[in-house]
């Protein structure tokens, strides 16, 4: 039976538009996935490490048959395509994904934690997330407009429809 799952892309490194274009398509050739939506563009302020460029940051809706860790090694081997580099924490990248909800699983494994354990704290992942779905909540938090309020205060631009 598919899971329908939210994946958040970011990058700010070597045209940021482009990689985000990219692991769209990517996404909708993994096996047993199809890509269902794409949110806009936005522009959002690096995080932790400041020293680096501003991130275009957006969010997929899939449909997928995989299971969780299948689906993280799918992103895995996307990111790694797209010359992703992991030299430190919040280091400037040229793709990163991130399962942010698989369902309504809540799961905690060595490398994989869904929900995402920080999305309830990112703007640049939840203004995308409620543009493809409206109703969308984080299992043990709440709905994601409720979320999106409490961070409102962070700088966020929308770029361009993703289409």
């Amino acid at each position: 039976m598919p899971h329908i799952a939210f994946i958040g892309l970011g990058s700010n490194l070597e045209d940021p538009r482009s990689q985000l274009q990219r692991a769209f398509t990517e996404l909708d050739g993994l096996p047993e996935t199809r890509l269902v939506a794409c949110s806009s563009l936005y522009r959002s302020a690096p995080m932790g490490y400041l020293d680096q460029p501003e991130f275009v940051n957006a969010v997929a809706k899939i449909e997928t048959t995989l299971p969780p860790q299948a689906l993280l090694q799918g992103l895995l081997n996307i990111e790694y395509r797209h010359g992703r580099e992991r030299t430190f924490r919040n280091a400037p990248r040229t793709l990163d994904l991130d399962i942010l909800l698989y369902g309504d699983t809540q799961l905690h494994e060595h490398g994989l934690t869904i929900p995402h354990p920080q999305m309830h704290l990112r703007p640049f992942v939840l203004q995308p997330l409620l543009e493809i779905a409206p109703d969308a909540a984080i299992p043990g938090i709440g709905r994601v407009v409720m979320a999106l309020d409490k961070c409102r205060n962070q700088v966020l631009e929308m770029l361009a429809d993703a289409a």
